[in-house]
């Protein structure tokens, strides 16, 4: 009995959060048809509500958006558009804070969360995966020797929430993994074994293989 209800809520759990997860975020999107004015808006001209229509609507703007910008004319009005802003004291500091944030993680030029790491966290002896971020910058250089790396540590389930740490280069293992696998790996607590990994014998395997190795050793050549 217990162990069909615990089967249950194995395909149950997963499906109800991930409904919810996408719900949240289409609702959240869609909630971008609120600028459009009232007698435009698709459940005014259709009569009622059709869900994932905001959705639709930022992809495209988005979409659109990096069309126009890689142009010439485009990337002139991006900088019109960042000189305004630059012009503004609080909007100023904002914007370009999220942007320098933004270019470094989704750039293709830029190095941070391209390669996942092994890490002694959070004591020596502990081992966890972390994601090079880049390297320190500024007045913190003056005051550390040798080279060091900027690493971001990720909490489990949520990597979204994680400490910042400056290790040095030595210290840190570059992985065999991509990001994706390494996530994967992070979010289900170390269930989902990336594949390039070496294969854990089990138990009976574990026996025998010693059992093996002790008949073909020296020692027991001697004997």
């Amino acid at each position: 009995m217990k162990r069909y209800f615990i089967t249950g809520l194995l395909i149950w759990v997963p499906l109800g959060i991930t409904a919810w997860a996408l719900k949240f975020l289409i609702g959240t999107m869609d909630q971008s048809l609120l600028l459009l004015p009232a007698r435009f808006q698709p459940e005014t001209l259709v009569g009622f509500y059709i869900p994932g229509i905001g959705t639709v609507l930022i992809v495209l703007v988005v979409f659109l958006t990096g069309i126009l910008t890689t142009n010439i004319i485009g990337q002139r009005l991006v900088v019109f558009w960042e000189g305004v802003l630059w012009r503004i004291p609080v909007v100023k500091s904002i914007y370009y804070g999220v942007k320098q944030v933004s270019d470094t993680l989704f750039s293709s030029q830029g190095e941070a969360f391209r390669k996942a790491l092994l890490v002694q966290y959070p004591r020596e002896g502990s081992w966890t995966i972390a994601f090079m971020t880049g390297y320190p910058g500024g007045d913190v250089v003056n005051h550390l020797e040798g080279e060091y790396v900027s690493v971001y540590v990720p909490t489990t389930p949520n990597p979204t929430s994680g400490f910042f740490l400056m290790m040095p280069k030595s210290d840190v293992i570059e992985l065999d993994m991509s990001v994706d696998a390494a996530l994967k790996y992070i979010i289900s607590m170390g269930v989902v074994t990336p594949a390039n990994g070496k294969k854990h014998p089990a138990p009976h395997e574990a026996v025998l293989l010693n059992t093996t190795r002790a008949a073909s050793s020296p020692s027991s050549e001697k004997t």
